[in-house]
């Protein structure tokens, strides 16, 4: 598939809310933040820019954001933070999903501020039953070795009262 293609096919597929279903990303394994998810928004498309919230919630069950703008860059993106995060940058690709592009396997790049790390993410709506064993019987489709689906854990879907949020930051 060309780059142009390629380009196309993720501008259509990642827009919308992704929630975070397995990690081994160790910001999502603190028990600090609960419940991550990502919404992406097209900007344009050639070159594909999206922006990005990711929000959760804290321990005191207050949602928090961070936000950001990802540029495509080589077979990834390179995100940039916004807001008092603008000094910030890191790589992330994806690397897999499954036939409808429902889930998706990301893989980040280690920063000076962060570890490297791999997130299977689901759209939002679209939970598949028995997301795990869907994952380890396809981890050719998704990109991860043996090792990356042993590292990651499984994060249950809970739920939260979002009365109490942070507006988020630009």
């Amino acid at each position: 598939m060309s780059t142009a293609a390629r380009d196309l096919e993720l501008a259509t597929i990642l827009p919308g809310t992704w929630n975070v279903r397995a990690t081994n990303f160790p910001m999502w394994l603190n028990r600090e933040r609960t419940s991550p998810a990502m919404t992406y928004t097209l900007v344009t498309e050639s070159p594909l820019t999206l922006r990005d919230d990711v929000s959760y919630f804290t321990r005191d069950n207050v949602e928090k954001h961070i936000l950001g703008t990802d540029k495509k860059a080589g077979a990834g993106f390179v995100w940039r933070g916004r807001g008092r995060l603008r000094l910030f940058s890191s790589r992330w690709a994806v690397i897999g999903a499954n036939d409808d592009a429902s889930v998706l396997a990301i893989r980040f790049d280690k920063t000076l501020a962060t570890a490297a790390g791999i997130d299977i993410i689901v759209r939002d709506g679209r939970e598949p039953q028995e997301l795990r064993s869907l994952v380890a019987r396809g981890t050719e489709m998704f990109g991860l070795t043996a090792e990356d689906f042993a590292s990651l854990t499984w994060l249950e879907p809970e739920r939260i009262d979002t009365t109490t949020t942070d507006a988020p930051s630009d």
